[in-house]
């Protein structure tokens, strides 16, 4: 080969190298879209279609909704809107394809032409909302989508607290920015009535307005400052709105709580309740023991002629009836409900009382009810201890299993469980940075976690499960602001888990889509919360280094600057470059620099004792959802948070703490403390008492130290809290722990009779 054949060569290979660098480069960065929720079968070329220089929008074959929403897409892009006959003729077209399913959507991105194709409104709706965040510059693409789940839903509590049309509004546009299709309107409950009816004026008139509200959760606390005057929805309003949600492709299931949290409804109507009142529209949260009679025919007829008129105002097929956390305790002194008890012939059978059927005599009567109006009930997971008919669709809030048990059954079930899907947690541990809310931890990332199926399911029974809504209730969320910062954007992550398939979802390529999607909300109007753009820690304890391994991480490629001090990281603190080495007790601070700002500080307390890192055994195993089996966490130098769902926290139900650590050869010890937290509305109280044994042997004890406690009171203190004995300094090789919990809720609780909780971390030893 001459020179000249081989510089040739070269400078051939070089171009096609760079040609092909080019090429896999513009590939990647094509792939970066940022869609949520992320479409489940999306392929992609080479190229762009340049959005801007469409003049025309063509439609073909479709009209009514979908054109509309066609027709205001198109003026949004400044583009004419064009009824056509050939999708040939287009660059830019709309076609009917009625082979599609109701939600299903196909767009086809080429250099020089956009095809949108589906078969209904929410088909071109969902099409319509993955153009719209692809922006100006559409990636030349292939996508065929549909979603994982038919009922994508989300719940809205105004009962306790009000936002008007706008807000509802606006919050039916962000469900439609995540293609969710149902609204959960939870208009009436204890604390305040919030929907006209017509043949009843007193429910808004009185029972709109209590005369104040607690404070916190100081239940027994009343601001004395009257709310919820003018505060309710006219039948014109509720039109309204189920009009407007009817155009993002949204149902509308209200909610009418029956036959308990009806308080606000007996305080304009004393006659329906079991001892006629007087009755006052509740300034408190928490479940009331006053609740609808039962053995009184007049609230049948009360309960027909109010849900006759919700049912004409809610053209979809079902309406939400509750069902859960009603008291019987009325009802066992009340001689109509006892009458009414022994007309049906209910009984005692061991499982539960005569009272307990008795309210499912009125679940059914006012499900049969509906039918006649062509509606199907939803109600909580509580309705399952009764005898609901099938066509009953349960929703799953106490945890995940009401929802198996009924899908086993053969219901159809809505999973809700307040685990990952009740948003009025708080989503940070740091809760005093953050807006009081009622306790629990909810995290983004647990959420995006969520997967509604068990391995075990039988294939029937995953047909049961329609699909998943998340609920914010607003005991303590009192303005929009707040409502949206409770909202955005774990339902970014929650679309995720309604919409796309378990090998669709991809927590890292959520995570780099939040710079655009947050932008979004902040163009839109919506208040939204940042956690997602700070620093995350996993804390790992390194027993042959006796040290906690420490792992950071934020979203993108974002830096991190951290601090060991307890001052708050500045731009010049120490480079975070990889895992952290903790061996000493100290207090961890870092924070993420984006665009030359540091994000709020991840905290974390490292408090090192004699038995970090030590084997623990635990006699009765951790019941907390998301703790360690070993109990691990208990010896791990970090104190638990301010919210008991956190990952720190090792709990039981009605049992003891009662764990046996190995001290090895450690150095004497003279004294031990247990860190608790108490949550009186989540039914977790203090331990009872602390006791420290010690053994050479681990198999014979000796009681060195104990101390008890008094049930915990109706108006101590809610926190963390902790518990210590000393004693003469030992060093034998074990040390057992026990801690006891308060037997069942006491009698001044309104979940009197339950079973109590304990939550422990850490266990001190010095």
């Amino acid at each position: 080969m001459s020179i000249f054949a081989v510089i040739c060569y070269k400078s051939a290979m070089k171009i096609l190298l760079s040609v092909l660098i080019l090429v896999i480069f513009s590939s990647c960065a094509q792939r970066e879209v940022s869609i949520v929720p992320y479409p489940n079968n999306i392929s992609f070329k080479s190229g762009v279609y340049d959005v801007s220089k469409s003049e025309e929008v063509c439609v073909v074959n479709i009209d009514g909704t979908a054109l509309k929403n066609i027709s205001s897409f198109a003026e949004d892009i400044g583009a004419d809107i064009k009824i056509s006959d050939s999708p040939s003729k287009c660059d830019f077209v709309f076609l009917h394809n009625s082979s599609l399913p109701d939600e299903d959507y196909l767009i086809d991105v080429t250099r020089s032409c956009v095809r949108v194709e589906a078969s209904m409104p929410r088909g071109f709706n969902y099409a319509i909302q993955t153009l719209r965040q692809m922006g100006t510059k559409i990636p030349c693409c292939h996508i065929e989508d549909s979603p994982r789940f038919s009922y994508r839903g989300l719940h809205l509590d105004e009962a306790r607290h009000f936002f008007g049309k706008d807000e509802v509004k606006k919050y039916l546009d962000i469900m439609a920015y995540h293609k969710l299709n149902t609204l959960h309107w939870h208009l009436t409950d204890d604390q305040g009535w919030r929907i006209e009816i017509k043949k009843y004026p007193e429910l808004t008139r009185l029972g709109s307005i209590r005369k104040g509200t607690c404070i916190k959760r100081n239940y027994n606390t009343n601001d004395n400052v009257p709310y919820g005057e003018g505060m309710w929805y006219t039948q014109d309003d509720i039109k309204e709105i189920v009009e407007y949600a009817a155009m993002k492709g949204i149902d509308i299931i209200p909610e009418i709580d029956l036959p308990g949290h009806m308080l606000a409804a007996l305080a304009a109507y004393p006659h329906l309740g079991c001892f006629g009142g007087p009755y006052h529209v509740w300034h408190r949260w928490g479940v009331s023991e006053d609740v609808l009679c039962a053995g009184n025919e007049h609230v049948y007829d009360f309960l027909e002629d109010v849900l006759t008129e919700v049912c004409g105002l809610f053209p979809g097929k079902y309406i939400h009836i509750g069902g859960d956390e009603c008291p019987k305790t009325s009802w066992k002194s009340c001689p109509k409900c006892q009458a009414k008890i022994k007309e049906l012939g209910l009984k005692d059978d061991g499982d539960h009382d005569a009272e307990h059927y008795l309210q499912s005599y009125v679940m059914n009567r006012v499900e049969s009810f509906l039918k006649t109006k062509g509606k199907n009930v939803i109600g909580w997971d509580e309705i399952l201890d009764g005898s609901p008919s099938k066509s009953a669709t349960v929703m799953s809030w106490r945890g995940e299993a009401g929802g198996l048990k009924a899908a086993e059954l053969g219901h159809d079930v809505i999973m809700t469980p307040n685990s990952y899907c009740y948003w009025d947690y708080y989503q940070s541990t740091d809760v005093d940075s953050e807006p009081f809310a009622i306790g629990g931890y909810v995290p983004i990332d647990l959420v995006y976690s969520y997967e509604p199926y068990t391995d075990d399911m039988h294939e029937q029974e995953r047909n049961r499960i329609l699909g998943v809504q998340a609920n914010i209730w607003t005991e303590y969320i009192a303005t929009p602001e707040h409502l949206e910062y409770m909202l955005l954007p774990r339902l970014a992550a929650l679309s995720e888990v309604q919409w796309c398939k378990p090998e669709s979802k991809d927590w890292r390529r959520f995570l780099g889509s939040m710079d655009e999607v947050c932008d979004a909300y902040v163009k839109m109007g919506y208040n939204y919360a940042e956690h997602i753009f700070g620093v995350r820690g996993l804390v790992e304890p390194d027993v042959e280094k006796g040290c906690a391994r420490v792992v950071l991480e934020t979203q993108g490629d974002t830096p991190i600057r951290y601090t060991v001090d307890g001052t708050d990281p500045h731009i010049g603190s120490l480079k975070y470059n990889g895992p952290l080495e903790i061996s000493s007790t100290c207090i961890l601070k870092a924070s993420a620099v984006r665009k030359g700002v540091l994000t709020r500080p991840y905290v974390q307390i490292f408090s090192f004792h004699k038995a970090v890192g030590k084997n623990i055994t635990l006699k009765h195993p951790s019941e907390s959802e998301f703790a360690s089996d070993g109990g691990k966490e208990l010896l791990d130098g970090i104190r638990g948070p301010a919210i008991h769902k956190s990952k720190e926290w090792c709990s039981w139900k009605s049992k003891s703490l009662d764990a046996v650590i190995d001290m090895e050869d450690s150095e004497p010890y003279s004294r031990v403390e247990i860190g608790y937290i108490s949550n009186k509305p989540s039914q977790i109280f203090n331990p009872v008492n602390l006791s420290v044994y010690i053994s050479e042997d681990g198999e014979n004890w000796a009681e060195v130290a104990s101390v008890s406690a008094s049930a915990e009171g109706e108006f101590d203190s809610d926190g963390l809290k902790s518990m210590s004995v000393s004693f003469r300094q030992e060093n034998a090789r074990y040390i057992r722990v026990k801690a006891d919990c308060l037997p069942i809720v006491p009698e001044w609780h309104h979940y009197q009779g339950r079973q109590a909780w304990l939550y422990i971390d850490e266990v001190i030893v010095e």
